[in-house]
């Protein structure tokens, strides 16, 4: 792989901002944090958190809520109002020991300052594999992560964007990862997909003959937790390694 490769694609959400982890991972332990500082009426089971992080997920994607110039903090505030005003509707969470708009705010930070320790801990890897290959950024996103890079201060290493919300293709299609390769004017055989996803990123990337490497953390789901790949990493400073940068 090290010979082979001449440029790299990144996927962002969960595997520059997560260790690799699902995002509702992350948010799940957003409010149990709030729960343990005193918010009382905002535990709700896994099952019922679930629910309300699809219905946001879901609500999102029907609606153009997020904003092309929303930062990463802009986006959580608006997708947590969503997840708790769910979870009110449905009765799941009590309004009257601590107000929605201090779990809201209080969820977001928490989640925010989270993706914010991770993204300082893939910048020396951004920077040191960026001067030496041409580096795209891959995304099934809301139509602002272009914000997000430029709020975090890491879209300087990156030629190029592509999102699943401006081109109106969304991942497991390989199309997305296609665009990208073409963006670098490379061939598939010459490209490098980091991920954090077995059917979102590793599969349709390998489908086109790019090389992948899996940042494996916890997923959405027990079956995929489950499974391997012989191009599995634990960390984001192994791409570097790997690749002898």
């Amino acid at each position: 792989m090290r010979h082979a490769v001449k440029g790299i694609i990144f996927d962002y959400g969960g595997t520059l901002d997560s260790r690799g982890v699902h995002w509702s991972e992350i948010i799940r332990q957003g409010y149990e944090w709030f729960y343990s500082h005193g918010g009382e009426n905002a535990r709700v089971s896994k099952e019922q958190f679930r629910e309300a992080y699809v219905h946001a997920e879901r609500t999102l994607a029907r609606q153009r809520i997020i904003l092309p110039n929303d930062n990463f903090l802009d986006l959580l505030t608006k997708k947590m109002q969503i997840q708790i005003d769910y979870m009110l509707e449905q009765q799941w969470v009590s309004p009257g020991i601590v107000s929605a708009d201090n779990a809201r705010e209080t969820v977001s930070r928490y989640c925010y300052d989270s993706a914010r320790a991770c993204i300082e801990e893939a910048r020396p890897v951004l920077e040191s594999l960026s001067a030496h290959y041409p580096m795209m950024l891959v995304s099934n996103f809301y139509g602002n992560v272009d914000s997000v890079l430029r709020d975090f201060d890491v879209r300087r290493y990156f030629a190029g964007i592509i999102e699943s919300a401006v081109v109106g293709i969304r991942k497991p299609n390989p199309t997305l990862f296609r665009l990208g390769v073409d963006a670098l004017e490379l061939e598939p055989q010459q490209v490098l997909v980091v991920g954090d996803s077995l059917t979102k990123d590793m599969k349709p990337a390998e489908s086109l003959g790019c090389h992948v490497l899996w940042l494996k953390g916890k997923g959405w789901t027990a079956d995929e937790d489950a499974h391997t790949h012989p191009c599995t990493i634990k960390h984001i400073s192994q791409v570097s390694a790997i690749l002898g940068v």
